[in-house]
């Protein structure tokens, strides 16, 4: 009869779904914690990008303060966490996520360390979509354009200084690109003053501000 047919493969279809189901959830198991441990180990590896593990003894995935929407001059969308660089329990440097959202594609995802002195410890590219062979040499396995940021602060350049050089500013803007760069300078430009305006909260009452920042 048709209808026995039917009921038949109705019953092959749901032991398919249930086997198929129970295979993904054993998988899922036994592997959470291995694809955890490897999302750390991402995680870490680009946080000693930009402050090595010789400048502190803690680990700065475990030592955080929430950023997010609400974090003036961030520019980020959701909840984020700014990473706490410590040696011997003083925090030497401070790693700050921040959104251009002025990019040439759209938003640029970056993180900024800013050390206790002021001036920037690396500037690292997460997230984009700009242009293949111009605006992608924001990442650092592109162009070491980046590492140009390396020791800069509020005090140097000036604050009007810090803008591409077809801008009159101090940065080098790509060959065919501008927006992008432009995009990424003002980003990290508004980390720096972030972490000054919030000096204390980032690095503890000190006397210490960020250079050039008066």
């Amino acid at each position: 009869m048709p209808w026995k047919d039917i009921a038949y493969k109705s019953v092959l279809l749901t032991l398919l779904a249930v086997c198929t189901t129970t295979v993904i959830a054993l998988i899922y198991h036994f592997t959470q914690h291995d694809i955890a441990v490897e999302t750390r180990r991402a995680q870490e590896k680009i946080l000693l990008q930009i402050i090595p593990r010789a400048w502190h003894d803690n680990s700065m995935l475990d030592d955080t303060i929430a950023a997010g929407p609400h974090s003036a001059g961030l520019g980020l969308r959701d909840e984020k966490s700014i990473y706490l660089a410590r040696q011997r329990g003083e925090v030497v440097a401070v790693i700050i996520p921040v959104i251009a959202p002025d990019g040439y594609a759209g938003d640029i995802d970056l993180l900024v360390g800013v050390a206790r002195d002021g001036t920037i410890a690396g500037v690292r590219a997460l997230r984009h979509s700009e242009t293949p062979g111009l605006g992608d040499q924001i990442d650092i396995d592109k162009s070491e354009w980046v590492l140009g940021f390396t020791g800069r602060s509020l005090g140097s350049p000036t604050v009007a200084g810090w803008a591409v050089q077809r801008d009159g500013g101090a940065f080098d803007q790509f060959t065919g690109a501008t927006i992008t760069p432009r995009a990424v300078v003002g980003a990290v430009l508004r980390a720096l003053q972030f972490a000054n305006d919030n000096w204390a909260t980032l690095f503890g009452p000190d006397d210490v501000t960020a250079e050039g920042a008066g």
